[in-house]
This record gives C-alpha cells, structure tokens and sequence, in this order.
C-alpha cells in the first residue's frame, strides 16, 4: 500500500520533524505551510505547497484540489498552529479571530475533507498535534488553551464518531 501523508506545519517544529521521519520511512508527504524556505528537503517524495491557514475560505478550495490530485492519501497530521501569549484583553478581536482560524476551524475543517475522503477508502489515521495546555489552563494561555481544549474534545468526539469507518484518530498533547 501507498503511503501518503498530508501535514500541516511542515515546515518547522514539530511538524518539520514529522515530516522528515515520514520521508526517512518512505512516506510521500504533502507538505502545508506558509513558509517553505525553512525547511525544503532535496526530495521527490516531498510536495510543498504553500498554504495561509487563517484563510478558511481559500482551504475550501484547496483541500478538495489536494485529494483530487493525491487520491491515495492515508493519513493526516493536524499540527500547523502558532502561540501567541498574554493576557487576553490585550487582544484584539480580529487577532482572536485570526488565532482560532489557524489554531482550530483550519484543522477541524481539513478534517472534515479528510475524513469524508478516508471513509472512502475505508482506512486512514488522523493525527492531530494538541498540547499539555488542553489538559491544564494557565495564565497568559488563555487563547491558546481554549484551541487545544477545542482541539481535544474535537478529536475524542471525531475518534468516537467514526472508529467504525476503519479510520483511527488520536491526539498527541506534547509539552515543553
């Protein structure tokens, strides 16, 4: 069987890791980010593309192209995300808003694809990357908490909802 990664993220971090030890073990990775000049492996089984997860709009568009064009995609890594630290009334309200399009609404909706597009194929993993901080709120985290909060509930209501698919969904909540 084909092996066939999309990952949010790709391109530092976290994700970047990810996305090395998955080319390592002969994965074809599917690279999502805003920024590739970070990391861009001398490698035919990487494909980058470059993608604003603030934009939820444009990712309507985008993810269906992807799966149209990598049809044998098996497993999705929602990592991408950013911190952002302080006390909340210093926040605007569109940094809020930008904060949860990238952090939550951008992986529950490529998610959403993904799921739709495993069920097919009657197999696939959903990975999803949340943190220690959906496990403990703390001060000056408080956008960030609530996404992995939102996160974690996500993928133990999506794990439930559709295990009998033959789809697996986990979520890993790294800290420091």
């Amino acid at each position: 069987m084909e092996r066939i990664a999309l990952i949010t993220g790709s391109s530092s971090g976290i994700g970047k890791a990810i996305t090395q030890k998955f080319l390592c073990d002969g994965y074809t990775v599917i690279g999502l980010a805003r920024d590739h000049s970070k990391f861009s492996p001398d490698c035919n089984q990487y494909h980058p593309l470059s993608v604003d997860l603030s934009n939820v709009i444009a990712l309507e568009k985008t993810i269906p192209r992807i799966i149209k064009k990598y049809q044998n995609i098996n497993v999705f890594i929602s990592n991408a995300g950013f911190g952002d630290f302080g006390n909340l009334e210093n926040f605007s309200a569109l940094q809020i808003r930008t904060y949860f399009s990238v952090n939550l609404i951008a992986q529950i909706l490529i998610s959403r694809y993904m799921v739709s597009h495993m069920k097919k194929n009657s197999f696939g993993d959903v990975i999803i990357i949340g943190s220690e901080a959906a496990i403990v709120g703390k001060k000056k985290a408080t956008l960030y908490s609530a996404a992995k909060f939102g996160l974690r509930g996500f993928a133990q209501s999506l794990r439930d909802e559709v295990g009998a698919s033959g789809l697996r969904v986990c979520i890993i909540n790294p800290g420091l």
